[in-house]
Protein backbone atom coordinates (compact mmCIF):
# COMPACT_ATOMS: atom_id res chain seq x y z
CA UNK A 1 0.00 0.00 0.00
CA UNK A 2 1.23 3.39 -0.85
CA UNK A 3 1.88 6.00 1.48
CA UNK A 4 -0.94 8.28 0.54
CA UNK A 5 -3.54 5.49 0.82
CA UNK A 6 -3.03 4.94 4.21
CA UNK A 7 -2.97 8.55 4.78
CA UNK A 8 -6.21 8.74 3.39
CA UNK A 9 -7.35 5.76 5.77
CA UNK A 10 -6.08 7.15 8.54
CA UNK A 11 -7.79 10.86 7.59
CA UNK A 12 -10.98 9.45 8.62
CA UNK A 13 -11.43 10.57 12.19
CA UNK A 14 -12.72 7.89 14.86
CA UNK A 15 -16.33 8.74 15.76
CA UNK A 16 -17.15 8.99 12.63
CA UNK A 17 -21.14 7.96 13.49
CA UNK A 18 -20.96 11.05 15.89
CA UNK A 19 -20.31 13.34 13.25
CA UNK A 20 -22.65 12.28 11.02
CA UNK A 21 -25.34 12.77 13.17
CA UNK A 22 -23.78 16.54 13.41
CA UNK A 23 -23.62 17.02 9.76
CA UNK A 24 -27.36 16.15 9.58
CA UNK A 25 -27.95 19.45 12.36
CA UNK A 26 -25.29 21.01 10.75
CA UNK A 27 -26.54 20.54 6.85
CA UNK A 28 -30.41 21.55 8.04
CA UNK A 29 -29.18 24.76 9.31
CA UNK A 30 -26.85 25.90 6.53
CA UNK A 31 -29.60 24.93 4.57
CA UNK A 32 -32.00 26.87 5.96
CA UNK A 33 -29.64 29.58 6.28
CA UNK A 34 -28.77 29.85 2.40
CA UNK A 35 -32.72 29.74 1.41
CA UNK A 36 -33.66 31.98 3.68
CA UNK A 37 -30.98 34.66 2.54
CA UNK A 38 -30.03 34.95 -0.97
CA UNK A 39 -31.41 31.39 -2.38
CA UNK A 40 -35.20 31.87 -2.30
CA UNK A 41 -35.05 35.12 -4.59
CA UNK A 42 -32.62 33.25 -6.99
CA UNK A 43 -35.13 30.49 -6.93
CA UNK A 44 -37.77 32.66 -7.42
CA UNK A 45 -36.01 33.87 -10.93
CA UNK A 46 -34.59 30.69 -12.17
CA UNK A 47 -38.15 28.95 -11.51
CA UNK A 48 -39.82 31.85 -13.76
CA UNK A 49 -37.42 31.87 -16.61
CA UNK A 50 -37.42 28.48 -16.53
CA UNK A 51 -41.25 28.10 -17.64
CA UNK A 52 -41.34 32.00 -19.28
CA UNK A 53 -38.70 31.36 -21.75
CA UNK A 54 -39.63 34.26 -23.90
CA UNK A 55 -38.00 36.47 -21.47
CA UNK A 56 -35.13 37.61 -21.38
CA UNK A 57 -32.99 37.19 -18.13
CA UNK A 58 -33.28 40.87 -16.45
CA UNK A 59 -37.02 41.29 -17.93
CA UNK A 60 -38.21 38.05 -15.87
CA UNK A 61 -36.77 39.60 -13.03
CA UNK A 62 -38.34 42.89 -13.61
CA UNK A 63 -41.86 41.23 -14.54
CA UNK A 64 -41.69 39.39 -11.09
CA UNK A 65 -41.83 42.65 -9.12
CA UNK A 66 -44.27 44.16 -11.72
CA UNK A 67 -46.74 41.39 -11.57
CA UNK A 68 -46.83 41.81 -8.03
CA UNK A 69 -47.75 45.19 -7.71
CA UNK A 70 -43.77 46.60 -7.41
CA UNK A 71 -42.59 48.23 -4.55
CA UNK A 72 -42.66 46.38 -1.27
CA UNK A 73 -44.88 43.60 -2.42
CA UNK A 74 -42.73 43.30 -5.57
CA UNK A 75 -39.63 42.74 -3.66
CA UNK A 76 -41.58 40.26 -0.98
CA UNK A 77 -42.90 38.29 -4.45
CA UNK A 78 -38.92 37.08 -4.13
CA UNK A 79 -39.63 35.03 -1.40
CA UNK A 80 -43.01 33.70 -2.06
CA UNK A 81 -42.89 29.35 -1.27
CA UNK A 82 -40.87 30.67 1.61
CA UNK A 83 -42.29 28.09 4.33
CA UNK A 84 -42.45 24.98 1.94
CA UNK A 85 -38.83 25.81 1.10
CA UNK A 86 -37.79 25.96 4.68
CA UNK A 87 -39.48 22.75 5.40
CA UNK A 88 -37.54 21.42 1.95
CA UNK A 89 -34.15 23.26 3.10
CA UNK A 90 -34.36 21.58 6.75
CA UNK A 91 -35.08 18.24 5.35
CA UNK A 92 -33.04 18.08 2.02
CA UNK A 93 -30.31 19.76 3.59
CA UNK A 94 -29.82 17.07 6.42
CA UNK A 95 -30.11 14.45 4.34
CA UNK A 96 -28.06 15.78 2.10
CA UNK A 97 -25.00 16.76 4.52
CA UNK A 98 -25.43 12.96 6.41
CA UNK A 99 -25.75 11.11 3.54
CA UNK A 100 -22.68 12.73 1.45
CA UNK A 101 -20.39 12.87 4.03
CA UNK A 102 -20.96 9.36 5.26
CA UNK A 103 -20.24 8.57 1.88
CA UNK A 104 -17.13 10.87 1.50
CA UNK A 105 -15.69 9.35 4.67
CA UNK A 106 -16.43 5.82 4.03
CA UNK A 107 -14.67 6.43 0.16
CA UNK A 108 -11.78 8.07 1.71
CA UNK A 109 -11.41 5.16 4.24
CA UNK A 110 -11.01 2.77 1.31
CA UNK A 111 -8.19 4.93 -0.45
CA UNK A 112 -10.42 6.49 -2.95
CA UNK A 113 -8.95 10.17 -3.67
CA UNK A 114 -10.71 13.17 -2.59
CA UNK A 115 -11.40 14.41 -6.06
CA UNK A 116 -13.21 11.19 -7.08
CA UNK A 117 -14.95 10.64 -3.16
CA UNK A 118 -16.15 13.98 -3.73
CA UNK A 119 -18.42 13.12 -7.33
CA UNK A 120 -19.57 9.82 -5.78
CA UNK A 121 -20.57 11.37 -2.36
CA UNK A 122 -22.32 14.59 -3.99
CA UNK A 123 -24.72 11.89 -6.28
CA UNK A 124 -25.26 9.70 -3.42
CA UNK A 125 -26.06 12.81 -1.69
CA UNK A 126 -28.34 14.45 -4.54
CA UNK A 127 -29.78 10.77 -5.01
CA UNK A 128 -30.87 10.41 -1.28
CA UNK A 129 -32.53 14.33 -1.43
CA UNK A 130 -35.31 13.57 -3.83
CA UNK A 131 -37.34 11.49 -1.77
CA UNK A 132 -38.04 15.12 0.38
CA UNK A 133 -37.63 17.51 -1.67
CA UNK A 134 -40.10 16.41 -4.56
CA UNK A 135 -43.24 17.75 -3.17
CA UNK A 136 -41.81 20.99 -1.75
CA UNK A 137 -40.20 21.99 -4.91
CA UNK A 138 -43.59 21.17 -6.78
CA UNK A 139 -45.01 23.47 -4.54
CA UNK A 140 -42.54 26.41 -5.03
CA UNK A 141 -42.81 25.80 -8.76
CA UNK A 142 -46.99 25.73 -8.29
CA UNK A 143 -46.70 29.28 -6.57
CA UNK A 144 -44.34 30.90 -8.53
CA UNK A 145 -45.20 29.62 -12.07
CA UNK A 146 -49.05 28.29 -11.24
CA UNK A 147 -50.44 32.26 -9.82
CA UNK A 148 -51.60 30.24 -6.69
CA UNK A 149 -51.70 29.95 -2.88
CA UNK A 150 -49.54 27.76 -0.83
CA UNK A 151 -52.24 26.34 0.89
CA UNK A 152 -54.99 26.19 -2.26
CA UNK A 153 -51.74 24.34 -3.81
CA UNK A 154 -51.67 21.54 -1.43
CA UNK A 155 -55.40 21.19 -1.51
CA UNK A 156 -56.11 21.10 -4.95
CA UNK A 157 -53.04 18.64 -5.63
CA UNK A 158 -54.37 16.43 -3.30
CA UNK A 159 -57.89 16.50 -4.06
CA UNK A 160 -56.96 16.21 -7.70
CA UNK A 161 -54.06 13.08 -7.57
CA UNK A 162 -53.56 12.30 -3.76
CA UNK A 163 -49.83 11.59 -2.98
CA UNK A 164 -48.31 10.89 -6.09
CA UNK A 165 -49.34 14.47 -7.42
CA UNK A 166 -47.05 16.03 -5.55
CA UNK A 167 -43.83 14.28 -7.37
CA UNK A 168 -44.08 15.10 -11.19
CA UNK A 169 -40.69 15.38 -13.31
CA UNK A 170 -39.37 13.21 -10.56
CA UNK A 171 -37.03 11.67 -13.05
CA UNK A 172 -35.62 15.23 -13.75
CA UNK A 173 -35.18 15.95 -10.37
CA UNK A 174 -33.20 12.89 -9.67
CA UNK A 175 -30.94 13.59 -12.66
CA UNK A 176 -30.70 17.15 -11.53
CA UNK A 177 -29.81 16.36 -7.79
CA UNK A 178 -27.62 13.50 -9.01
CA UNK A 179 -25.45 15.33 -11.49
CA UNK A 180 -25.76 18.71 -9.42
CA UNK A 181 -24.13 17.82 -6.32
CA UNK A 182 -22.15 15.11 -8.17
CA UNK A 183 -20.62 18.44 -9.94
CA UNK A 184 -20.91 20.92 -6.56
CA UNK A 185 -19.21 18.63 -4.19
CA UNK A 186 -16.51 16.79 -7.00
CA UNK A 187 -14.95 20.32 -9.39
CA UNK A 188 -15.35 21.59 -5.71
CA UNK A 189 -12.90 19.59 -3.92
CA UNK A 190 -10.84 18.86 -7.11
CA UNK A 191 -10.17 22.87 -6.87
CA UNK A 192 -9.51 22.44 -3.44
CA UNK A 193 -6.80 19.88 -4.38
CA UNK A 194 -5.23 22.52 -7.17
CA UNK A 195 -4.69 24.91 -4.62
CA UNK A 196 -3.35 22.82 -1.95
CA UNK A 197 -0.89 21.97 -4.07
CA UNK A 198 -0.27 25.25 -5.72
CA UNK A 199 0.24 27.17 -2.48
CA UNK A 200 0.81 24.27 -0.04
CA UNK A 201 4.08 22.59 0.70
CA UNK A 202 1.82 19.56 2.98
CA UNK A 203 -0.34 17.12 1.49
CA UNK A 204 -2.47 17.46 4.55
CA UNK A 205 -2.57 21.24 4.87
CA UNK A 206 -5.62 23.21 5.88
CA UNK A 207 -6.69 26.16 3.20
CA UNK A 208 -7.47 29.62 4.39
CA UNK A 209 -11.18 30.45 4.40
CA UNK A 210 -10.38 32.43 1.42
CA UNK A 211 -9.24 29.36 -0.62
CA UNK A 212 -12.09 27.65 0.57
CA UNK A 213 -14.70 30.12 -0.56
CA UNK A 214 -12.77 30.52 -4.03
CA UNK A 215 -12.66 26.90 -4.18
CA UNK A 216 -17.05 26.69 -3.57
CA UNK A 217 -17.45 29.79 -6.07
CA UNK A 218 -15.40 27.75 -9.08
CA UNK A 219 -17.18 24.33 -8.08
CA UNK A 220 -20.39 26.10 -7.74
CA UNK A 221 -20.17 27.77 -11.30
CA UNK A 222 -18.89 24.47 -13.36
CA UNK A 223 -21.45 22.46 -11.63
CA UNK A 224 -24.69 24.42 -14.11
CA UNK A 225 -23.20 22.40 -17.06
CA UNK A 226 -26.36 20.50 -15.97
CA UNK A 227 -28.77 23.58 -16.50
CA UNK A 228 -31.31 21.43 -18.99
CA UNK A 229 -32.62 19.00 -16.27
CA UNK A 230 -34.04 21.93 -14.21
CA UNK A 231 -35.28 23.31 -17.33
CA UNK A 232 -37.22 20.35 -17.82
CA UNK A 233 -37.72 19.95 -14.21
CA UNK A 234 -39.37 23.10 -13.84
CA UNK A 235 -41.48 22.67 -17.49
CA UNK A 236 -43.02 19.05 -16.19
CA UNK A 237 -43.81 20.99 -12.32
CA UNK A 238 -45.12 23.93 -13.69
CA UNK A 239 -47.48 21.83 -16.63
CA UNK A 240 -48.84 19.73 -13.60
CA UNK A 241 -49.47 23.09 -11.13
CA UNK A 242 -51.56 24.29 -14.70
CA UNK A 243 -53.31 20.82 -15.09
CA UNK A 244 -51.88 20.85 -18.21
CA UNK A 245 -50.68 17.07 -19.61
CA UNK A 246 -47.51 15.29 -18.48
CA UNK A 247 -44.54 14.38 -20.84
CA UNK A 248 -41.56 12.23 -19.91
CA UNK A 249 -38.41 13.89 -19.28
CA UNK A 250 -37.12 13.29 -22.67
CA UNK A 251 -40.46 14.24 -24.47
CA UNK A 252 -40.00 17.91 -22.03
CA UNK A 253 -36.80 18.52 -23.22
CA UNK A 254 -37.74 18.11 -26.94
CA UNK A 255 -40.82 20.19 -26.10
CA UNK A 256 -38.67 22.77 -25.18
CA UNK A 257 -35.90 22.21 -27.89
CA UNK A 258 -38.85 22.61 -30.32
CA UNK A 259 -40.34 25.76 -29.26
CA UNK A 260 -37.19 27.93 -28.36
CA UNK A 261 -34.09 26.36 -29.62
CA UNK A 262 -31.55 24.65 -27.96
CA UNK A 263 -31.21 28.10 -25.86
CA UNK A 264 -34.45 27.21 -24.26
CA UNK A 265 -32.37 24.33 -22.01
CA UNK A 266 -30.79 26.81 -20.67
CA UNK A 267 -32.86 30.30 -19.73
CA UNK A 268 -32.14 31.13 -16.06
CA UNK A 269 -28.86 29.71 -16.09
CA UNK A 270 -27.53 33.25 -14.93
CA UNK A 271 -29.40 33.25 -11.90
CA UNK A 272 -28.74 29.44 -11.35
CA UNK A 273 -25.31 30.02 -11.56
CA UNK A 274 -25.60 32.64 -8.76
CA UNK A 275 -28.02 29.83 -7.02
CA UNK A 276 -25.01 27.22 -7.63
CA UNK A 277 -22.32 29.62 -6.23
CA UNK A 278 -24.46 30.31 -3.18
CA UNK A 279 -25.34 26.91 -2.10
CA UNK A 280 -21.97 25.81 -2.75
CA UNK A 281 -20.54 27.93 -0.32
CA UNK A 282 -23.36 26.88 2.12
CA UNK A 283 -23.45 23.10 1.69
CA UNK A 284 -19.09 22.66 0.65
CA UNK A 285 -17.34 25.18 1.55
CA UNK A 286 -19.12 25.06 4.91
CA UNK A 287 -19.20 21.86 5.21
CA UNK A 288 -15.88 21.72 4.84
CA UNK A 289 -14.96 24.90 7.15
CA UNK A 290 -17.01 23.16 9.88
CA UNK A 291 -15.09 19.70 9.76
CA UNK A 292 -11.72 21.90 9.69
CA UNK A 293 -12.20 24.43 12.19
CA UNK A 294 -15.21 23.73 14.74
CA UNK A 295 -15.41 19.76 15.27
CA UNK A 296 -11.90 18.92 14.45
Amino acid sequence: MSDRVVYRAASVPSGSGKKTLKDARNGAVLQMVEAASLGMPLEVWKTHLGRHRNESTFEGMRNIYRKNGGGFSGVTAFWRGTSAKMVESATKGSVLMFSKEFIKDSCLSMGVSATAAGFIAGAGGGICQVSVMGPCTFLVTSVVNGNTTLSSAIKTTWANKGFVGFYPGGTAIAFRQATNWASRQGFTDAVREMIRKSYHEEEDAKLTVGQEVAAGIIGGTLSCWNHPFEVARIEAQSRAALGEQSMSMVATLKHVVEGHGVGGLFKGVVPRIFLGIWQTTFMVTGANLIRNYVLN
